[in-house]
């Protein structure tokens, strides 16, 4: 089941505390961006936020779960009322993950393109 568009603008709302909330579908889901940074995804209508360190001395009880059949294990948010728990535990993870890698434009990854 894909999600709806009504939950990820509800879920990106109350994230919004934490700075510049962005998503992008994504294989039908979506993936969730922290100023820029991708933090998680939203999947069948539920939160994954990447597994960090910090963001787990943030969470009260770490529940983790796989986003989608064979990923990765994410942290499985579904308590969206406490802002500011859910802000600080936003940016905790968004503070560990690392820096997005600049995207090479296309024509540089083209061999043999004409001058």
């Amino acid at each position: 089941m894909a999600s709806s568009a009504d939950f990820v603008e509800y879920a990106c709302s109350q994230m919004r505390g934490a700075g510049t909330i962005t998503y992008k579908k994504m294989f039908g889901e979506y993936g969730i961006y922290l100023n820029g940074k991708i933090i998680g995804l939203i999947c069948d209508n539920q939160f994954y936020l990447k597994i960090t360190a910090s963001g787990r001395a943030k969470l009260k009880e770490a529940v983790e779960a796989p986003a989608y059949k064979g990923s990765k294990p994410y942290f499985l948010i579904e308590d969206f009322d406490d802002q500011d728990s859910l802000t600080a535990t936003i940016l905790a993870t968004y503070e560990e993950l690392p820096e997005a890698k600049a995207k090479t434009p296309k024509s540089a990854n083209r061999k043999g393109t004409k001058k």
